[in-house]
């Protein structure tokens, strides 16, 4: 899915003026051994609906309803038993197994069951087909009829106190005769009802001004201030993609675009004639201001603030506009409405649709295909298997699970999620599917999962597209944590590794030995163009892939190094090596770079070793510091010399407006000469709580003090599970990164905190055990690929790849709800631009 800004609909809670829980039902006089009352008035912490009394204990229930109902697949509730959802707590579970085990645990023995089927196609269209079209106010997808359009929804109550297999059905008399019990169910189907409601989301992609249309400068030729604007372009005769320079007013045609939409790609060739950046497509200036500007120097569509002004030079007056032609958005989105393999190949060939156990595809939640490629890769490694979907029953872990409901807890939803993906049985045809041809499946919906890992990031719990390595590093900190919480195997060990990072002062050939560990290999890609395509999109020369991963080897220059033994600046020479190398290696590819200040992605491509083995030898690992080496001392001297920035470094970031001692800071993290990895640095680091101090002045000769780590990071590591003492010590210990803390942390879980860090300002810390192991040669061979189709880090759609025994069905592509085996040519393809690789050590 393309990256567009999710509008959400809000959910509806069910209504809590009054009782909404099994006090409702324990009116009855047949049921007044209700085991909950609701808690009085003002007892609920900030942002609790409620607080409901469950035998004696206090259980919160945040949000709307339908956090809670089970994120199955959409036939659930088709299916014979259909779903049953707590009236106590509003967790929803199968009509079968889970049901009974949440009563068994909970000790709520109401349950509304609830089922459906379709209507039959005449009632259907009874609405009235020769409506017209309601006027598009927005740009949305176009919403599905209404389940009370398409089900007919049947509710039963049932009372697992009075026959605790299965549940007595209450009578309709017995449901009917009470007003309460009869507003909580419709309470229920109203907020089920919203929940689907809230799928159809708008998209909005996020277009960001960018420097060449905030400080855009006009010199309009004497004809665009006098003539009429012409209606064709100035080079050929085309009347409709038209583009204006909004420096000049020349009239250009656009290059052909999805859709079908002609061009001969005279606008482009004015830039490259005129170097003017930035132009405006007519026919999609609105008199709001809203309009398509494409800015020629960043290759990317940009939002210019000024257009109205901008437009006016040419004696435009955007009041007096309408907009006439599609723009670029509504282009993209008729294009992915229309799109559902592309990214197969464009020769038209038919997909076999897959199913069977493995093969179940995610529904996208709406920019969530990130988290499905992502979660299609992990849950085909054995580790993973292994771990959330082992052969005892998955209903083990339900029966002693310690949060008081599944939604709250990570290995529940992962187990749901393993069992989800792996069973087989949602990897089905969508029932009622008008073209048996083409019937993919519905998919599992990762909506709690998706909830419960985002919770509290400020990326990850919004509806916007995202990294999908990012996501993957983020999740394995998050199962990571739970594992060391609850003392339970982790499967994402399988992925650590140790990097060796090697330091030498040129000056005095002293050396510095660290150790870090870590997850995935990122990668540096080098992009040589050798020339353009057709449509003017760069073309770049292919990569090895193991040259890449030298690459991240090599040594690199550090020009004004402290040395602590030469007490003053001097050059030293970064290398790094694999310390350890892991039993999974994830390789990312830095494909996202920055292009003029943008952040582009290359479509490089990689070549695989053969057969897709690869090998990694004594050549790539470090073995510690030699006996013709001599150690540099452990506890650094601050050089007395100021800081040295490069000048003209710094006058460009000052002239991007980035304040002097930010500008500063970034240089000195990143060498001091180069503005572009500065500028890197900065849009990392914007948030940080120190970011406008003042840089510290050196002290001659004395020992770097460390700042008391801040108490926000320290509440954080708490919040982990971890306590006060064990949060400072680790901060203090790693230089107050939040991430190496963590990671120091789980390699020291033996200390409590309380003895003092070690002096040494390097924060330079050796993990009690190196994961990973040092045999060579290490062979690996690829088992799935994530790969990203897009031009932007804005927009794109993630897509997954996993090789199964040939046998069975050899590569499969997982394109979010669809599953289908992937040709030859695609894989071949798609594996050499892919984002991550991750390869099984064989």
């Amino acid at each position: 899915m393309t990256n567009l800004m999710i509008a959400s609909i809000a959910y509806a809670p069910i209504p809590l003026q009054e009782t909404t829980n099994e006090d409702v039902l324990s009116t009855h006089p047949a049921h007044r051994r209700a085991l909950c009352t609701q808690a009085e008035p003002g007892s609920a912490p900030r942002g609790v609906h409620a607080v409901f009394r469950f035998a004696g204990r206090s259980v919160p229930r945040r949000g709307p309803l339908s956090l809670w109902i089970a994120d199955s697949p959409r036939f659930v509730q088709d299916s014979p038993g259909g779903v049953d959802v707590c009236l106590a707590c509003f967790n929803g579970a199968c009509a079968g197994v889970h049901s009974k085990i949440h009563v068994e645990k909970s000790g709520h023995t109401f349950t509304l069951n609830i089922r459906r089927r379709p209507k039959p196609k005449s009632s259907q269209r009874e609405r009235g087909d020769e409506e017209p079209p309601l006027k598009m106010t927005k740009l949305a997808i176009a919403a599905p009829e209404s389940e009370e359009e398409k089900y007919e929804v049947s509710t039963v109550v049932r009372c697992w106190g009075c026959v605790p297999e299965g549940g007595r059905e209450l009578a309709g008399d017995e449901v009917r005769g009470e007003p309460k019990i009869k507003a909580l169910i419709e309470g229920v189907l109203q907020s089920l009802s919203s929940a689907r409601q809230s799928e159809v989301q708008a998209w909005e992609e996020e277009i960001l001004p960018c420097e060449h249309t905030f400080a855009l400068f006009q010199e309009p030729s004497p004809s665009a201030l006098t003539s009429p604007l012409p209606k064709t372009c100035s080079s050929c005769a085309l009347d409709s993609n038209l583009w204006l320079c909004l420096t000049c007013g020349s009239l250009g045609c656009g290059r052909q675009q999805i859709g079908g939409v002609g061009g001969n790609g005279h606008g482009l060739r004015h830039y490259e004639e005129t170097g003017h950046p930035a132009s405006v497509k007519l026919g999609t200036i609105t008199p709001e201001g809203g309009a398509d500007v494409y800015c020629y120097v960043c290759n990317d569509a940009k939002l210019d603030p000024e257009i109205a002004a901008h437009l006016a030079t040419f004696n435009i007056n955007v009041q007096q506009l309408t907009k006439t032609e599609k723009s670029m958005t509504e282009l993209q989105i008729e294009h992915n409405l229309q799109y559902d393999f592309a990214l197969t190949g464009e020769d038209g060939r038919a997909l076999e649709p897959l199913f069977g156990p493995g093969l179940t595809g995610l529904a996208n939640l709406g920019n969530s295909c990130y988290i499905a490629s992502t979660l299609q890769a992990l849950f085909a490694l054995p580790a993973f298997r292994a771990r959330y979907f082992p052969h005892d029953p998955t209903t083990a872990h339900a029966l002693t699970c310690p949060e008081p409901l599944p939604a709250s807890c990570i290995e529940c939803q992962l187990r749901k999620v393993a069992d989800g993906l792996l069973s087989g049985r949602y990897a089905v045809p969508a029932p009622h599917h008008d073209d048996e041809d083409k019937a993919f499946q519905p998919g599992l919906r990762p909506s709690t999962l998706k909830a419960l890992v985002g919770r509290g990031h400020p990326e990850f719990a919004t509806m916007k597209q995202q990294d999908a390595e990012e996501f993957l590093g983020y999740l394995v900190e998050v199962v990571r944590r739970d594992a060391f919480k609850r003392s339970v195997p982790d499967p994402t060990t399988e992925f650590s590794y140790a990097l060796e990072q090697r330091l030498q002062c040129t000056a005095c050939r002293g050396v510095r030995y660290r150790t870090d560990s870590a997850d995935v290999v990122s990668v540096p890609i080098d992009a040589r163009e050798k020339g353009k395509d057709a449509d003017g999109k760069v073309l770049y020369e292919d990569v090895e892939l193991l040259r890449c991963i030298e690459t991240m080897l090599g040594e690199e220059e550090l020009e004004g190094y402290g040395c602590p033994k030469c007490a003053r600046p001097t050059t030293a020479i970064k290398q790094a090596r694999f310390a350890s190398f892991p039993t999974t290696l994830i390789i990312h590819a830095k494909k996202f770079q920055l292009v003029n200040w943008v952040p582009t992605k290359l479509d490089v491509p990689v070549r695989l070793p053969p057969s897709d083995l690869l090998t990694l030898t004594e050549v790539h690992l470090g073995r510690g510091i030699q006996p013709d080496e001599v150690a540099l001392p452990e506890e650094e001297q601050v050089v007395s010399a100021a800081p040295e920035f490069d000048p003209g470094a710094l006058a460009q970031l000052e002239g991007m407006g980035f304040p002097l001692v930010r500008a500063q800071k970034a240089l000195l993290a990143t060498g001091g000469k180069d503005a572009e990895p500065a500028m890197e640095w900065l849009f990392a680091h914007m948030d940080d709580a120190d970011i406008d101090e003042p840089i510290p002045s050196p002290s001659a000769g004395g020992k770097a003090q460390r700042p008391e780590p801040p108490a926000e990071q320290v509440e954080l590591i708490q919040d982990m599970g971890f306590t006060k003492a064990q949060g400072r010590k680790a901060l203090l210990e790693t230089g107050g990164d939040m991430e190496r803390a963590v990671e120091w942390l789980f390699s020291h879980p033996d200390d409590d905190g309380s003895s003092a860090a070690a002096p040494s300002s390097s924060a330079t810390t050796e993990a009690k055990v190196t994961p990973g192991t040092t045999d060579v040669p290490a062979r690996y061979r690829l088992k799935a690929f994530v790969s990203h189709k897009g031009p932007s880090v804005h927009s794109g759609h993630y897509v997954a790849h996993v090789r199964f025994d040939e046998a069975e069905a050899g590569w499969v592509l997982f394109n979010d709800e669809k599953v289908v085996r992937a040709d030859e040519e695609s894989v071949r393809e798609l594996k050499a631009l892919a984002y991550l690789w991750f390869f099984e050590r064989v």
